[in-house]
Protein backbone atom coordinates (compact mmCIF):
# COMPACT_ATOMS: atom_id res chain seq x y z
CA UNK A 1 0.00 0.00 0.00
CA UNK A 2 1.43 3.48 -1.05
CA UNK A 3 -1.34 5.80 0.24
CA UNK A 4 -1.05 6.32 4.10
CA UNK A 5 -3.18 7.45 6.44
CA UNK A 6 -2.17 10.89 8.23
CA UNK A 7 -0.15 9.51 11.33
CA UNK A 8 -2.07 10.16 14.83
CA UNK A 9 -0.71 10.07 18.40
CA UNK A 10 -2.39 8.63 21.63
CA UNK A 11 -2.51 9.35 24.96
CA UNK A 12 -1.85 5.89 25.88
CA UNK A 13 0.86 2.88 25.74
CA UNK A 14 0.28 -0.69 25.88
CA UNK A 15 3.33 -2.35 28.29
CA UNK A 16 3.67 -6.16 27.38
CA UNK A 17 4.27 -8.19 30.09
CA UNK A 18 6.18 -11.99 29.45
CA UNK A 19 4.56 -14.37 30.89
CA UNK A 20 7.26 -15.22 33.20
CA UNK A 21 7.27 -11.90 34.89
CA UNK A 22 4.10 -12.35 36.39
CA UNK A 23 4.66 -15.90 37.60
CA UNK A 24 7.83 -15.23 39.23
CA UNK A 25 6.48 -11.53 40.38
CA UNK A 26 9.50 -10.29 42.73
CA UNK A 27 10.60 -9.47 39.21
CA UNK A 28 7.67 -6.57 38.33
CA UNK A 29 8.82 -4.85 41.56
CA UNK A 30 11.23 -2.41 39.67
CA UNK A 31 7.70 -1.60 37.79
CA UNK A 32 5.99 -1.00 40.85
CA UNK A 33 8.14 1.30 42.00
CA UNK A 34 8.45 2.96 38.60
CA UNK A 35 5.16 3.77 38.44
CA UNK A 36 4.83 5.28 41.94
CA UNK A 37 7.44 7.50 41.21
CA UNK A 38 6.57 8.76 37.85
CA UNK A 39 3.02 9.75 39.50
CA UNK A 40 0.91 7.10 38.38
CA UNK A 41 -2.18 5.95 39.90
CA UNK A 42 -4.00 3.25 39.10
CA UNK A 43 -7.47 3.37 37.25
CA UNK A 44 -10.17 2.42 39.84
CA UNK A 45 -12.22 0.42 37.42
CA UNK A 46 -9.81 -0.98 36.05
CA UNK A 47 -7.21 -1.80 39.18
CA UNK A 48 -4.44 -2.96 38.58
CA UNK A 49 -3.92 -3.75 34.85
CA UNK A 50 -4.35 0.17 33.89
CA UNK A 51 -2.19 3.19 35.48
CA UNK A 52 -2.64 6.97 34.68
CA UNK A 53 -1.34 10.18 35.77
CA UNK A 54 -2.89 13.41 35.47
CA UNK A 55 -1.47 15.94 32.64
CA UNK A 56 -0.01 19.79 33.78
CA UNK A 57 -1.80 21.27 35.96
CA UNK A 58 -3.71 17.80 37.72
CA UNK A 59 -6.16 17.93 34.37
CA UNK A 60 -7.48 15.62 31.42
CA UNK A 61 -6.01 17.73 28.71
CA UNK A 62 -2.48 15.55 28.29
CA UNK A 63 -3.74 13.11 30.77
CA UNK A 64 -1.11 9.86 30.15
CA UNK A 65 -2.28 6.35 30.80
CA UNK A 66 -0.12 2.67 30.78
CA UNK A 67 -2.47 -0.64 29.86
CA UNK A 68 -0.25 -3.62 31.14
CA UNK A 69 -1.35 -6.48 28.67
CA UNK A 70 0.33 -10.20 28.73
CA UNK A 71 -0.40 -13.14 26.92
CA UNK A 72 -2.82 -15.57 26.62
CA UNK A 73 -4.32 -17.23 29.62
CA UNK A 74 -3.23 -20.58 28.63
CA UNK A 75 0.26 -19.31 29.09
CA UNK A 76 -0.80 -19.64 32.77
CA UNK A 77 -1.69 -22.77 33.30
CA UNK A 78 -0.88 -24.53 36.39
CA UNK A 79 1.34 -21.70 37.42
CA UNK A 80 0.72 -19.53 40.65
CA UNK A 81 -1.07 -16.79 38.66
CA UNK A 82 -4.89 -16.38 39.30
CA UNK A 83 -7.25 -14.57 37.16
CA UNK A 84 -9.79 -14.58 34.06
CA UNK A 85 -9.99 -12.91 30.70
CA UNK A 86 -10.23 -10.00 32.27
CA UNK A 87 -6.86 -10.35 34.49
CA UNK A 88 -4.09 -12.13 35.18
CA UNK A 89 -3.05 -11.89 39.34
CA UNK A 90 0.58 -12.93 40.40
CA UNK A 91 0.85 -14.30 43.63
CA UNK A 92 2.06 -12.91 45.65
CA UNK A 93 0.38 -9.59 45.14
CA UNK A 94 2.34 -6.81 44.40
CA UNK A 95 0.02 -3.99 43.05
CA UNK A 96 0.03 -5.13 38.92
CA UNK A 97 -1.95 -6.90 37.12
CA UNK A 98 -1.91 -7.84 33.45
CA UNK A 99 -5.30 -8.22 30.88
CA UNK A 100 -4.34 -11.21 29.09
CA UNK A 101 -4.49 -11.21 24.73
CA UNK A 102 -5.84 -14.49 24.00
CA UNK A 103 -6.01 -13.43 20.50
CA UNK A 104 -1.83 -12.60 20.79
CA UNK A 105 -1.11 -16.13 19.74
CA UNK A 106 2.21 -14.18 18.15
CA UNK A 107 3.19 -12.47 21.23
CA UNK A 108 6.70 -13.21 21.27
CA UNK A 109 7.48 -13.88 17.54
CA UNK A 110 9.35 -11.75 15.22
CA UNK A 111 9.40 -9.27 18.17
CA UNK A 112 11.32 -6.44 16.73
CA UNK A 113 14.08 -4.69 18.86
CA UNK A 114 14.38 -0.83 19.10
CA UNK A 115 17.33 1.28 21.02
CA UNK A 116 16.24 4.02 22.90
CA UNK A 117 17.55 6.74 24.69
CA UNK A 118 17.13 10.27 26.44
CA UNK A 119 18.09 12.24 29.42
CA UNK A 120 16.11 11.52 32.70
CA UNK A 121 15.23 14.39 35.01
CA UNK A 122 18.13 14.01 36.87
CA UNK A 123 19.95 15.11 33.54
CA UNK A 124 21.47 11.51 33.46
CA UNK A 125 21.19 9.77 30.14
CA UNK A 126 19.59 6.99 29.58
CA UNK A 127 19.94 3.97 27.57
CA UNK A 128 17.55 0.63 26.68
CA UNK A 129 16.16 -1.87 24.69
CA UNK A 130 12.59 -2.20 23.91
CA UNK A 131 10.69 -4.96 21.66
CA UNK A 132 7.68 -4.16 19.76
CA UNK A 133 5.36 -7.24 18.40
CA UNK A 134 5.09 -8.68 15.18
CA UNK A 135 2.53 -6.59 12.92
CA UNK A 136 0.89 -9.91 12.95
CA UNK A 137 0.12 -9.53 16.24
CA UNK A 138 -1.07 -5.94 16.05
CA UNK A 139 -3.38 -6.57 13.64
CA UNK A 140 -5.18 -9.74 14.89
CA UNK A 141 -5.75 -7.34 18.08
CA UNK A 142 -7.14 -4.75 16.17
CA UNK A 143 -9.42 -6.91 14.62
CA UNK A 144 -10.69 -7.97 17.91
CA UNK A 145 -10.54 -4.37 19.57
CA UNK A 146 -12.66 -3.20 16.61
CA UNK A 147 -15.43 -5.91 16.87
CA UNK A 148 -15.87 -5.34 20.31
CA UNK A 149 -16.37 -1.77 19.89
CA UNK A 150 -18.18 -1.25 16.44
CA UNK A 151 -20.98 -0.48 18.42
CA UNK A 152 -20.00 1.32 21.29
CA UNK A 153 -20.75 5.15 20.75
CA UNK A 154 -18.27 6.05 23.80
CA UNK A 155 -15.46 4.26 21.47
CA UNK A 156 -16.20 6.54 18.68
CA UNK A 157 -18.36 2.93 16.90
CA UNK A 158 -14.05 1.93 16.64
CA UNK A 159 -13.61 4.15 13.71
CA UNK A 160 -10.03 4.19 14.83
CA UNK A 161 -9.36 0.62 15.20
CA UNK A 162 -10.50 0.22 11.24
CA UNK A 163 -8.52 2.66 10.27
CA UNK A 164 -5.34 1.26 12.41
CA UNK A 165 -5.57 -1.82 10.57
CA UNK A 166 -4.93 -0.11 7.32
CA UNK A 167 -1.98 1.82 8.78
CA UNK A 168 -0.50 -1.80 10.20
CA UNK A 169 -0.80 -3.03 6.63
CA UNK A 170 0.80 0.11 4.65
CA UNK A 171 3.72 0.23 7.04
CA UNK A 172 4.68 -3.50 6.92
CA UNK A 173 7.65 -4.19 4.86
CA UNK A 174 8.49 -7.33 2.79
CA UNK A 175 10.08 -9.62 5.19
CA UNK A 176 6.80 -9.15 7.68
CA UNK A 177 4.49 -9.79 5.12
CA UNK A 178 6.00 -13.00 4.28
CA UNK A 179 6.32 -13.90 8.04
CA UNK A 180 2.88 -12.88 8.73
CA UNK A 181 1.68 -15.43 5.98
CA UNK A 182 4.10 -17.81 8.09
CA UNK A 183 2.14 -16.99 10.95
CA UNK A 184 -1.45 -17.53 9.36
CA UNK A 185 -0.40 -21.22 8.07
CA UNK A 186 1.06 -21.97 11.05
CA UNK A 187 -1.62 -21.24 13.73
CA UNK A 188 -4.22 -22.05 11.40
CA UNK A 189 -6.43 -24.63 13.72
CA UNK A 190 -6.36 -22.30 16.48
CA UNK A 191 -9.82 -20.97 17.35
CA UNK A 192 -9.04 -17.04 17.55
CA UNK A 193 -7.30 -17.66 14.32
CA UNK A 194 -10.14 -18.46 12.96
CA UNK A 195 -12.41 -15.91 14.65
CA UNK A 196 -10.35 -13.40 13.26
CA UNK A 197 -11.10 -14.52 9.65
CA UNK A 198 -14.65 -14.40 10.39
CA UNK A 199 -13.91 -11.25 11.35
CA UNK A 200 -12.45 -10.12 8.62
CA UNK A 201 -15.24 -11.58 6.46
CA UNK A 202 -17.97 -9.88 8.72
CA UNK A 203 -16.46 -6.48 8.56
CA UNK A 204 -13.65 -6.30 5.80
CA UNK A 205 -14.01 -8.32 3.15
CA UNK A 206 -16.27 -6.28 0.76
CA UNK A 207 -15.90 -2.25 0.50
CA UNK A 208 -19.74 -2.35 1.60
CA UNK A 209 -19.33 -4.08 4.43
CA UNK A 210 -19.50 -2.15 8.35
CA UNK A 211 -15.52 -2.02 8.74
CA UNK A 212 -15.11 -0.39 5.55
CA UNK A 213 -17.90 2.25 6.16
CA UNK A 214 -16.42 2.72 9.99
CA UNK A 215 -12.94 3.41 8.23
CA UNK A 216 -13.91 5.59 5.95
CA UNK A 217 -15.86 7.69 8.61
CA UNK A 218 -12.81 8.11 10.48
CA UNK A 219 -11.76 11.92 10.38
CA UNK A 220 -8.50 10.65 9.45
CA UNK A 221 -9.73 9.02 6.41
CA UNK A 222 -8.42 10.11 2.75
CA UNK A 223 -9.79 9.44 -0.56
CA UNK A 224 -6.94 7.96 -1.84
CA UNK A 225 -5.85 5.66 0.30
CA UNK A 226 -6.50 1.89 -1.53
CA UNK A 227 -9.23 0.08 0.16
CA UNK A 228 -9.74 -2.50 -2.59
CA UNK A 229 -6.13 -3.44 -1.95
CA UNK A 230 -6.60 -3.71 1.63
CA UNK A 231 -9.68 -5.64 1.70
CA UNK A 232 -7.58 -7.93 -0.86
CA UNK A 233 -4.44 -7.96 1.43
CA UNK A 234 -6.64 -8.60 4.63
CA UNK A 235 -8.81 -11.78 2.94
CA UNK A 236 -5.12 -13.21 2.29
CA UNK A 237 -3.76 -12.96 5.29
CA UNK A 238 -7.05 -13.64 7.31
CA UNK A 239 -9.32 -16.66 4.79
Amino acid sequence: LREWPEMRSTNDLDLFLRPELLIDSDKLKPLSAALVSLGYTAVPEAAFYQFEKPGPGGGMAGRLKIDILTGPESRFQSTRVKGDSRRAKPHPSIGIHAHPTNEALTLEKGLQEMELSGVLGSGEQWDDTIFLPHPYTFLMMKLFAFRDRYNDENKDFGRYHALDLYTILATIIETEWREALGYRDEFKNESYVRMAGQIVYDYFSEAHRPGMIRLQESPYYRRSLQLEDFISAMRELFP
